[in-house]
């Protein structure tokens, strides 16, 4: 059967409460009764003491225990002389018995606490160890206290086993506190339970919460949000919720706006394609080598924008291959300058490289990512810089760390509009054409790509009027 966190809590709570109060009435009963035992053993060896004096001053007047023998009235009087409160219950009755049986049964309400008076505990015996006081048939069961007269041993006092008690209002007291334990130990379990529910109610209601936050997050509410009532765990947990669905929100906004930019920019060129097959099956376009060639580069232009998007779809879930070796980074970007430089003299764009390593640079690097990440940057600024212009590409070191800085002239970017550049399907249509510009992904490849060599990368307003891209790679 299916419980619920807060009955949990409850029973864990009751429950160890009940333990410790069930250990502290244990304890404070056997700390009770083992203090009250010894001050009534103190108490009864202080008596036998007593008794002891009583029966040598006894002795020492009469010469002998003859004329005490058979004369239980008198015996009697000698025990109460060591008891200031005796129990006159028991006297009646010993009275009434043959005068040879000693001590009489006692059947006092008392014995069913198992108390015996001391009186009734004691017998009599002379110095042979033959009995004035007694029964035959308990003498293995005496302790044998002597009694001296001029430091010789004259008799003997026998004292039977028993659970001793003096006083009655000892026993009532006993039966107080006994009963005062018992009903504080009720209180205090019915304060327990109370105070269990109380706190499986305080920290199970966050915890509801939580549950039933995360329900509606499995099936798609993202907006969820928990209130955050405390600094402790509880709150960290609901503080790590809410982060956690507000990712969970941001990502599915960004699929969403994802699917929809892929669908946009696929239906784009698809659009173009159908419009010309159809132009080319009606007739209305003759099938020459320039509708072919316009076709076919419609169709790259497809081919790029699935590329882009396969290879950006590696990068986000770290699936691109990364075959890092020690490699020179100045030397992969010659070469993609070189191999880039006909699209920049198209354009009528001069390069200029400054580098200002002196000497040899080597990074821990996969030299097929860095020339990607090189030939899409060196691709932009020949696509989107204005004819006529430059680009000037400085290379440095700052202590452990290579320096890559790309600059061209106009056109540039906004610059509220910088920290946009690096959003995929992110284009600034004033100063790059759908045409040139493709899908805007290059960036953001290039981003990962950067990221996935621990650097960073970020787009700056150029010093020639145009965009600067910085680049930052740890070297090896």
């Amino acid at each position: 059967m299916h419980k619920s966190i807060r009955f949990k809590l409850f029973l864990t709570f009751l429950l160890t409460t009940l333990l410790v109060v069930a250990g502290m009435y244990v304890f404070m009963r056997w700390s009770l009764d083992r203090g009250f035992t010894e001050f009534i053993e103190t108490r009864q060896r202080e008596r036998l003491e007593s008794l002891i004096e009583g029966l040598t001053e006894y002795y020492d007047n009469s010469g002998s225990w003859e004329p005490l023998a058979g004369n239980k009235k008198q015996w009697i009087q000698l025990l109460l002389k060591s008891d200031n409160h005796p129990h006159r219950s028991w006297m009646e009755k010993a009275l009434s018995e043959p005068k040879d049986r000693w001590p009489p049964a006692w059947n006092d309400a008392h014995s069913k606490r198992r108390f015996t008076p001391l009186e009734l505990r004691v017998m009599l015996l002379r110095a042979d160890k033959s009995i004035i006081f007694g029964r035959h048939e308990v003498l293995p069961q005496l302790t044998l206290y002597p009694i001296r007269h001029h430091d010789q041993v004259v008799g003997f006092l026998g004292l039977l086993p028993g659970k001793p008690v003096n006083q009655l209002g000892e026993l009532l007291f006993m039966e107080r506190q006994t009963n005062a334990f018992f009903w504080i130990a009720l209180l205090m379990i019915a304060l327990s339970a109370g105070l269990a529910l109380l706190l499986a109610y305080t920290l199970g209601r966050p915890l509801k919460r939580i549950t039933a936050a995360a329900k509606a997050l499995a099936v798609g509410r993202y907006n969820i949000r928990l209130p955050i009532e405390s600094g402790d765990e509880l709150g960290q947990l609901a503080r790590d919720f809410n982060e956690m669905a507000a990712a969970l929100e941001q990502s599915e906004q960004t699929r969403q706006r994802w699917v929809a930019d892929i669908s946009h920019e696929l239906r784009t060129p698809l659009a173009v394609l159908r419009g010309e097959l159809e132009a080319l099956q009606d007739g209305i376009r003759p099938l020459t080598r320039s509708a072919v060639d316009s076709l076919f580069s419609d169709v790259m232009r497809l081919n790029r924008l699935t590329e882009d998007l396969y290879q950006l779809a590696l990068s986000d879930q770290g699936a691109l291959t990364y075959r890092k070796t020690l490699t020179d980074p100045v030397a992969i970007l010659k070469e993609d300058m070189a191999s880039l430089m006909p699209e920049f003299n198209n354009n009528q764009l001069s390069v200029q490289l400054i580098d200002k390593t002196a000497g040899p640079v080597r990074l821990y690097a996969d030299p097929d990512r860095l020339s990607q990440l090189f030939r899409n940057l060196l691709k932009n600024s020949a696509n989107y810089t204005d004819r006529g212009g430059r680009l000037e590409i400085t290379v440095s070191k700052r202590g452990e760390t290579l320096l890559i800085d790309m600059a061209d002239t106009a056109s540039g970017v906004p610059e509220q509009e910088m920290t946009k550049l690096f959003d995929r399907f992110y284009r600034v249509e004033s100063s790059r054409s759908r045409y040139h510009g493709g899908a805007g992904l290059g960036l953001a490849i290039c981003s990962n790509i950067v990221a996935a060599h621990n650097g960073i990368i970020k787009a700056l307003a150029s010093a020639l009027g145009g965009l600067a891209i910085h680049i930052e790679l740890p070297m090896q």
